[in-house]
């Protein structure tokens, strides 16, 4: 048990890293969301609503997944002090076999592997999330395990939830807007023309102690549905 605690201390120093975090910020900032950015026309909503985190926290980011632009726009849209340190949740199955795979979506991305085999994954992943969490590791989740094919926002796994019932820590839910017209999970590349996308954060949310994990689940789901489509209507 002792070398089993050990060895996963010595699996997220990485994460926890200063260094490492310093070093992933001036990539992103200098290489990635330039890119980003100037393929797409980016509004960010409701940044005042993230006053209330505290870096060095614990917390959850979850976020409507329909884009491979998805991530690096959660990531550039959050203030530095927040982004710098936070961890990727990417699924083991394809980002952790291949090593030109995993080598940019650790440097850009803080990845931790999510085994979506339902048991029938590595041992050495279980676990990993809850033990970030308990060392101050902030973590991102797109609680619907994929991009969604339509474009509709699917229905949520229930993990980050769960996490967050655990931890009685906050979450906060973020819609994403325009990414699958950009980029559809169908498509080989994004579509050319600055396409615009809206990033909105909603306030954090934090699982009532009688609330269920199913049930936080479902309000985290409808807070970002409305955020969703009370942008949108803005937008027409």
């Amino acid at each position: 048990m002792k070398e089993m605690t050990e060895n996963r201390q010595h699996s997220t120093w990485r994460y926890r890293s200063p260094v490492h975090g310093i070093f992933r910020s001036a990539a992103y900032l200098l290489l990635l969301k330039p890119s980003i950015w100037s393929v797409l026309s980016v509004k960010v909503h409701g940044r005042r609503n993230l006053r209330q985190l505290k870096s060095g926290k614990s917390y959850i980011v979850i976020a409507n997944h329909a884009s491979h632009f998805d991530a690096p726009l959660v990531l550039g849209a959050l203030p530095q002090r927040l982004s710098r340190r936070i961890a990727t949740a990417a699924a083991a199955d394809n980002f952790f076999r291949q090593w030109h795979k995993q080598l940019p979506t650790r440097l850009f991305f803080n990845t931790f592997p999510v085994d979506r085999q339902r048991g029938r994954g590595d041992e050495k992943y279980k676990g990993l999330a809850s033990e970030l969490l308990n060392r101050g590791v902030p973590l991102l989740i797109f609680p619907e395990g994929t991009r969604s094919r339509s474009g509709l926002i699917d229905e949520f796994k229930i993990g980050s939830a769960k996490l967050a019932c655990q931890f009685q820590i906050p979450v906060v839910p973020i819609a994403l807007i325009g990414t699958f017209d950009a980029w559809p999970a169908q498509e080989k590349i994004w579509k050319s023309g600055r396409l615009p996308v809206d990033v909105v954060f909603g306030e954090p949310l934090v699982p009532e102690k009688s609330e269920t994990p199913e049930e936080f689940n479902r309000r985290l789901r409808d807070t970002i549905i409305e955020l969703y489509d009370k942008t949108e209507k803005r937008g027409k």
